[in-house]
This record gives structure tokens, C-alpha cells and sequence, in this order.
């Protein structure tokens, strides 16, 4: 492979602060821009593991301002962008759509088009280029419980906001490819979860919840199915689309593990319960949480009105990136979900 200098959008929230870690630590050789306006969900001290490496440079910007993503990449010969910058929260889509349209489509095809004039206009990388695009399950719409998983040719059927705007970006890329001959791939994930994850999120929300000895939230009945990822798993899936993957081809990626928002939680609960019972530390530090009274943390799960436009399941077949490009997740659900949580006490 030809050495890569990588610009990482959105590069100091969950996933990609996530993925600069793992990739500078795997490609020593490279170098990483990371581009992030730093909005509520990005914080630059999610990247302190990599701050002092040589190899990585941080530009707080917007993805929106095309003229600045030019100089990104002609100033660092950027030949590889790997775009993660999203509105990503579906409640705050509802109750607020324009900035995920703002950020989402318009954001990505500022960046298209700056890639279009520096790679191909310009000709600073005429064909060792590529244009990653990280998107979402949630743009193939809703599955009932026996429906057949998600394929890379399930028809879009977005129902939010937020999937409505990411679908919206997936075709941009796609049209970007077929029109104007920009090297791209687009994978799209299912839930994501691990270190550095914002606390409007499913699983940091249950463990705030249970060290406050609050009510912990769940929509509906709690059925809504979702297929949980491991963060550093879609880390390495994203390598291997970068590594081995084909221009103009879409790879889904999934953990393997469907569960249902009330499993998930009561998961979730046992695991804080046993990490504050097995730490005189845990238990000062937080005094409200149940366990330190001999209760359980699951018994504050309470159900509240349904998400609008809930989509009741989601569900990942990852056969074509396991075939194609041998990638399969590695971690394990009970032990990754634990490092999570022990990460989340650990922060406070």
C-alpha cells in the first residue's frame, strides 16, 4: 500500500477519536489531519492518547467551509479522507432536523467537492486516492422480527431525521463515484458502543442513570432490537475497507449481537453493579448507586412514551466484508461491554 496521509472528519467524537487512536498505533508510518468543529459531541481531549505523535495534526474547523478542506489537502497532500462528522443523536433530529441537514449532506458534499478539485481537478492524486464515507444501518428503514437482515441491497427506507440525511449522503458518494470518478467506499454500521461515547447514548445514559440511583429510561416496551458493534471492531473494519477494499463498493458491518433495548439495559446494570461491588473506590465515589444498598440497579428501569417513528429492529448481515475482505468482529459482548462500563465509572 502507498503511504497514506489520512484526513479524519469529525475526528474528536465517539467512533472517530476511537479509530485515530487504533490507526496511528497500527500505521506508524502514516499521518492523520483531524478536522472537527467541536461541537457538543466532539471533545478534543478524547485524543490526548495521540496529541504529542508526530504524525498527527489537529484543525478545528467545519466540514462545511469547502476552501478550508482544499488547503487541508494540498497543504498535507492528503490522499485518503475517512468521514465520520455527523449529527448522529435520532431524538435530537426530531425535535431539530436543520442541523442534520446542514451537517450531514451539505457538510458531505462540501467535502466531495473539495475532493473533486484537489484529486481530480487538480490531479494531486489522480487515481491513488480515496473518499471513505461512514454511515449508518438506520438508512435501510425498520425490519419486523422475522425479516431477513440488512444486505448492502436492501432498498433505503429511512425513517428519522437523522437516517433521512445519512441516506441522503450515502447517494452524494455514490454519485461522486459513478459521475465524476472519485475513488469511494461507504460502509454502513450498526450500533456502535465503547470508550469515549457521548452521554446522550443508550448505554452511557443507563450507567449515569444507575450511579444516580435515577430512573433509567427505556422507549416504549422495550423490544426495539438493535445489533451492537464494538467500537475498536468497526475500527478494524474500517482498516480493512481501506486496506482491501474495492472503489465504488458498499460493505456493511455488524457485531453479530442483536438484543433488545430492555436486555440491553439490565446488561448494562448487572455490569455496573458488579464493578462498584467489587471496589471499595466505586462504591464512595458513587454513594446513590443501588448496589451499595444490597439492590439491584436494573430495578430503576422505567418505561417511558415511544421514540415518533421508532424503527423497531435493526439487524446487519455482514457476510460480504466477511468474505471479501475476512474481517469479522473479534471482541466479545460480555467482556467489551464491561470495559465499556469500568471506562464510564472510570470517567465519572
Amino acid at each position: 500500500m502507498y503511504k497514506r496521509n489520512v484526513l479524519v472528519t469529525g475526528g474528536a467524537g465517539f467512533i472517530g477519536c476511537n479509530f485515530v487512536n487504533f490507526y496511528l498505533e497500527k500505521n506508524e508510518s502514516d499521518a492523520v489531519v483531524v478536522l472537527d468543529n467541536l461541537t457538543y459531541a466532539g471533545n478534543k481531549a478524547n485524543l490526548n492518547a495521540v496529541s504529542d505523535n508526530a504524525n498527527f495534526r489537529f484543525e478545528y474547523g467545519d466540514i462545511r467551509d469547502q476552501q478550508r478542506v482544499e488547503r487541508l489537502l494540498r497543504e498535507n497532500e492528503i490522499n485518503v479522507i475517512v468521514h465520520f462528522a455527523a449529527e448522529s443523536h435520532v431524538d435530537r433530529s426530531i425535535s431539530g432536523p436543520d442541523v442534520f441537514i446542514e451537517t450531514n449532506i451539505v457538510g458531505t458534499h462540501a467535502l466531495l467537492k473539495a475532493a473533486r478539485q484537489v484529486w481530480i481537478e487538480e490531479g494531486l492524486f489522480p487515481t491513488a486516492h480515496r473518499f471513505h464515507h461512514v454511515s449508518t444501518d438506520e438508512v435501510y428503514g425498520s425490519l419486523g422480527p422475522e425479516d431477513p437482515s440488512f444486505t448492502e441491497e436492501t432498498a433505503y427506507a429511512p425513517n428519522s431525521p437523522y437516517s433521512a440525511s445519512k441516506a441522503a449522503s450515502d447517494h452524494l458518494v455514490r454519485a461522486y463515484h459513478r459521475t465524476y470518478g472519485l475513488c469511494t467506499t461507504v460502509s454502513n454500521c450498526s450500533n456502535n458502543y465503547g470508550p469515549y461515547q457521548h452521554d446522550e447514548k443508550l448505554i452511557p445514559t443507563v450507567v449515569r442513570q444507575a450511579l444516580r440511583g435515577q430512573a433509567i429510561p427505556i422507549y416504549g416496551t422495550g423490544s426495539n432490537v438493535r445489533d451492537w458493534l464494538y467500537v475498536m471492531d468497526h475500527c478494524r473494519a474500517i482498516d480493512a475497507i481501506l486496506d482491501r477494499g474495492m472503489v465504488g463498493e458498499v460493505y456493511n458491518v455488524g457485531g453479530g449481537m442483536e438484543c433488545d433495548n430492555v436486555t440491553l439495559a439490565k446488561h448494562v446494570c448487572a455490569r455496573v453493579d458488579e464493578l462498584i461491588a467489587d471496589s471499595p473506590e466505586l462504591q464512595s465515589r458513587y454513594p446513590k448507586c443501588l448496589v451499595n444498598r444490597g439492590l439491584q440497579s436494573e430495578s430503576l428501569i422505567e418505561f417511558v412514551p415511544d421514540r415518533a417513528g421508532h424503527d423497531f429492529r435493526y439487524s446487519i448481515n455482514s457476510e460480504k466484508i466477511h468474505k471479501t475482505l475476512s474481517f469479522s468482529p473479534e471482541a466479545s459482548f460480555a467482556e467489551s461491554l464491561r470495559q465499556t462500563v469500568l471506562f464510564l465509572l472510570q470517567r465519572g
